[in-house]
């Protein structure tokens, strides 16, 4: 049975496109036939991050005008061929879609893909209201930053207003360091405050932002970096799959700490 899912935030610049591609690739890797619908009308990010940006032709919004096909406004990614793209227009403002628009057409998307991912815009305005349209479950990204969180929590009252009781989170950019100070919430401080099911932590990495650059989500990467491991592992759970949260407190053995185990005899 298909599942349509909006991923939304509060509070802009927390990882929720990124967050939105990676999800999409790794559940495609597993095998789900996988569809992103970026519901960011005018200010579209999605296409950039999967690196489809030049295979574009048709939007979301010629879709509903009946401009084109359905198939025709689909991209389909050559990588990963489970995983296609819906595009948003850029040259449009946000009233150029409503609620119903929204809904009708995750309806059909629903017909042919697993699952059916909504690329939220930041805020909780006219974007918002139509984006979540016609979804059953919603995924919430924040950091661990007070101001992201508090956001978040009005997110969810917002979701839970319009019959989404099913929400789970991400929390990302986590720095284990930072929380070993006190310099940064931990899981269990934001957890505490949403109350919601924890469903993937991602931790901060650099490589994150190489892969946007790239447009080749983190979880194509043949070594995958800690994060894209935390992403394919939230996608896992995702699908009803039961995977233990990593310790990001662990040491990492990387080539660096095998090279010091060697000169040092404690290999």
């Amino acid at each position: 049975m298909s599942r349509t899912i909006v991923i939304t935030s509060g509070k802009g610049g927390v990882g929720k496109t990124t967050s939105s591609a990676n999800l999409g690739m790794a559940l495609a890797k597993l095998g789900r036939k996988v569809v992103l619908v970026d519901a960011d009308f005018g200010l579209r990010n999605l296409d950039l991050l999967l690196g489809l940006e030049n295979r574009v032709v048709y939007t979301a919004l010629e879709v509903i005008n009946r401009e084109c096909k359905l198939d025709q406004a689909l991209v389909k990614d050559k990588r990963q061929p489970n995983l296609s793209l819906l595009a948003a227009p850029q040259t449009r403002n946000k009233t150029s879609i409503t609620s119903a628009h929204m809904k009708a057409l995750v309806e059909v998307l629903s017909r042919y893909f697993d699952y059916v991912l909504v690329d939220c815009p930041a805020g909780i305005e006219t974007g918002f209201q139509n984006a979540i349209a016609g979804a059953k479950e919603a995924i919430i990204v924040t950091t661990p930053e007070i101001s992201a969180v508090r956001d978040a929590d009005r997110v969810i009252g917002l979701l839970e207003a319009n019959r989404i009781k099913d929400i789970k989170l991400i929390i990302n950019r986590l720095r284990p360091k930072m929380v070993k100070n006190n310099d940064m919430m931990s899981v269990e401080d934001v957890l505490e405050i949403l109350s919601v099911k924890l469903i993937g932590v991602i931790p901060d990495d650099e490589q994150v932002i190489v892969s946007t650059n790239r447009g080749e989500p983190l979880v194509l990467s043949e070594n995958l970096p800690l994060a894209g491991i935390a992403y394919e592992n939230t996608a896992k759970r995702l699908d009803g799959k039961e995977v233990e949260f990593l310790d990001l407190d662990a040491p990492r053995d990387t080539l660096l700490s095998r090279l010091q185990r060697w000169l040092t005899g404690n290999s």
